[in-house]
């Protein structure tokens, strides 16, 4: 079910505990991709993941659509929030799915930015919370396409080619990779010099979005959404119980 296309009485006859929330951002993707692609992607994977799902009805919540995202804000159309404040907020959402007793929530990612929060957060959920929390991010879990995940290149691009053709500025592509960067960051002794995207890319692009076809999407899709469907049926069966004090 998704909640947002749903009336408070369909909600309250669904019988599960199991949810799927998706968190992105709002942060620039190059010249040719849009500045929602990773809550879009991220809903894509999170209602795709509810639709396969075998046993049994997931709710899918809206996503939440501003992450952290700062190091992208020197691009215009950049949104960000603090790490405390993206935490607090996934907190009291994942609480308010709880509430109504959906409470085995898989955090959806779609931003880099964002894992070490929502690791955090969903470790603290399930420690002091009513509500059982696990952050799933769709490019790590894409088998060998993930080492190509860069930024706005090839994945995000295939992807979108696939769900959402129409977001593709494709007369702008080749652009895209020619001004964009072969890697994240500025490694010198396994350390970053390089705070902000705007240091080691001018356009924003990490990876060639050339190399991204809507075949490839379709795939990234696929393999997402199964990865996504066996780790709900874990969540599904998972003992929640706290583990008891060392003695």
């Amino acid at each position: 079910m998704r909640l947002a296309d749903a009336t408070w009485t369909d909600a309250d006859g669904v019988d599960t505990d199991l949810a799927v929330l998706p968190v992105g951002s709002t942060e620039q993707h190059g010249p040719h991709a849009p500045l929602g692609t990773d809550h879009i992607t991220a809903h894509a994977v999170a209602a795709a993941g509810a639709d396969a799902y075998s046993d049994g009805e997931v709710i899918v919540a809206p996503p939440i659509t501003v992450g952290v995202s700062a190091e992208h804000r020197q691009f215009t159309g950049t949104l960000w929030v603090a790490p405390d404040t993206f935490r607090a907020t996934v907190r009291d959402v994942v609480g308010s799915l709880a509430s109504h007793g959906w409470d085995r929530v898989v955090v959806v990612n779609g931003h880099g930015g964002n894992t070490a929060a929502l690791g955090e957060v969903c470790a603290t959920i399930t420690r002091q919370d009513d509500a059982y929390a696990v952050p799933f991010t769709w490019f790590d879990a894409v088998g060998d396409h993930s080492s190509d995940m860069g930024h706005a290149g090839p994945l995000e691009t295939a992807f979108l080619r696939h769900t959402d053709p129409e977001l593709i500025r494709e007369d702008r592509v080749q652009a895209a990779a020619e001004d964009g960067a072969d890697a994240w960051g500025k490694w010198v002794s396994h350390a970053n010099l390089a705070a902000d995207a705007a240091a080691f890319t001018d356009n924003g692009v990490v990876g060639d979005p050339r190399a991204g076809d809507a075949d490839r999407g379709a795939a990234l899709l696929d393999a997402a959404t199964e990865s996504l469907c066996a780790l709900l049926a874990a969540v599904a069966d998972r003992d929640t119980t706290a583990p008891l004090p060392h003695r």
